[in-house]
C-alpha cells in the first residue's frame, strides 16, 4: 500500500505543473528540440515529456527545458517505475518483451 501512496504522490506534484498554456509551449519547445522522437530508442509514436530530474525533488526546474526530455510510453514508463523503487526487470524478461515489441512491428504477410 504504500509503493501505491507513492507513486500517486510522485504523480500529484507534475499533474500541477503539466496543466497551462506555459506547459504547452514548453512541451511543444522540448519536442521539436528532440526531434519528435524518444531520446532513449527513437520511438516516434506515443511520446511523453519527462521531467529528468522529478518534479517532487526539483520544483525549480519544473519549467526548465533543460529539465524535459522525450521519451516514448514505454521508456517513460521503465523511468518512472525505477524512480519510484521497483526493481529494473530481469535480463531474460526484458529480452522477452522487447522480442514481442519487435514481432508486433512485423508487418503481418497475407497469403
Amino acid at each position: 500500500m504504500g509503493l501505491n501512496r507513492k507513486r500517486s504522490d510522485y504523480a500529484a506534484h507534475s499533474k500541477k505543473i503539466t496543466r497551462g498554456q506555459r506547459w504547452k509551449a514548453l512541451r511543444l519547445q522540448a519536442l521539436n528540440r528532440d526531434e519528435w522522437a524518444c531520446v532513449q530508442c527513437g520511438e516516434l509514436r506515443g511520446l511523453e515529456c519527462d521531467h529528468i530530474l522529478p518534479v517532487r525533488d526539483r520544483p525549480d526546474l519544473a519549467y526548465a527545458l533543460s529539465n524535459l526530455q522525450i521519451l516514448c510510453g514505454r521508456c517513460h514508463a521503465r523511468k518512472t517505475r525505477l524512480e519510484v523503487g521497483h526493481k529494473p526487470l530481469p535480463p531474460k524478461r526484458q529480452q522477452w518483451r522487447e522480442l514481442l515489441r519487435e514481432m508486433s512491428r512485423e508487418p503481418i504477410e497475407q497469403s
